[in-house]
């Protein structure tokens, strides 16, 4: 079975570098994975593609060492064994409203005596009835990861008991819909979100686990981590080509060529 970046990493107190990827092109897991990031973030929340699909791109990141975060939707308790199934190494899961909530999260990610995943030897994980039951279960459990995202001003005070969880990893805040749900869209520097981030910090930091969230920049990244960050989402392929795309049409403007864009810049 493969070993989790991600894990190991926590366990030296090391930061992981983590990237979404949109696109259902096999070709961009492969990049990811050739280059070394940590993690490559599956997002089956927001995204129409089944977990047949994630099954192909995960698969293609096998060509490294990358783990895959893969993010169900909130109570597709489920979806998190065939994710796993199909190779992913962490579950990240959304709008956790409190510790109950968080406890059967773990319940369906880890094999007893963690939880009570179900059994399934003939897939990518394992792989392929290729390791003995016991051995498999218990690797299984080290290797996984789950991540918890605090979401809303409710399970932001749920968070310390939500950390304490056996069998949560981190805690990860989501800065788009907090900042939504808590009626201040897009204002990622108001003191709300300031002050999330410093609870959810100190709710790790009581409970011997770990956080994360995502940055826009390597200076906002330096600021998470020297608040305790250890988990670091840095950006996503659409973002990419949407800057790469801008600044081509920029420097051919500059040449006379003209576009019909209908899209504003980055």
């Amino acid at each position: 079975m493969r070993k989790s970046i991600i894990k190991a990493n926590l366990a030296a107190g090391r930061p992981s570098l983590i990237v979404t990827a949109h696109l259902t092109d096999p070709s961009v897991f492969e990049i990811v994975s050739l280059m070394g990031f940590h993690a490559v973030w599956m997002d089956l929340e927001h995204h129409a593609y089944s977990v047949e699909t994630a099954s192909r791109l995960m698969r293609a990141s096998r060509v490294g060492n990358t783990d895959i975060l893969a993010r169900c939707a909130r109570g597709e308790f489920m979806r998190m064994g065939r994710l796993f199934e199909a190779g992913a190494t962490g579950i990240l899961y959304p709008r956790c409203a409190d510790a109950d909530e968080a406890a059967e999260v773990v319940r369906w990610a880890k094999f007893h005596p963690l939880g009570a995943r179900g059994f399934d030897g003939g897939n990518p994980d394992m792989p392929y009835l290729s390791v003995p039951m016991e051995e498999y279960v218990r690797i299984a459990n080290e290797e996984t990861f789950i991540g918890i995202q605090i979401e809303d001003e409710r399970s932001l005070e749920h968070a310390e008991a939500i950390a304490a969880v056996e069998g949560v990893d981190f805690l990860f805040l989501g800065p788009a819909d907090f900042s939504i749900l808590s009626g201040i869209p897009g204002q990622f520097d108001h003191p709300k979100i300031q002050q999330a981030m410093e609870k959810i910090a100190r709710a790790a930091r009581n409970t011997g686990k770990n956080w994360g969230r995502p940055a826009g920049s390597p200076e906002q990244a330096h600021a998470f981590i020297e608040m305790g960050a250890r988990i670091v989402a840095g950006g996503a392929d659409i973002v990419f080509m949407r800057r790469g795309f801008d600044d081509l049409q920029r420097a051919y403007a500059a040449l006379g060529f003209e576009f019909d864009c209908r899209l504003p810049p980055l």
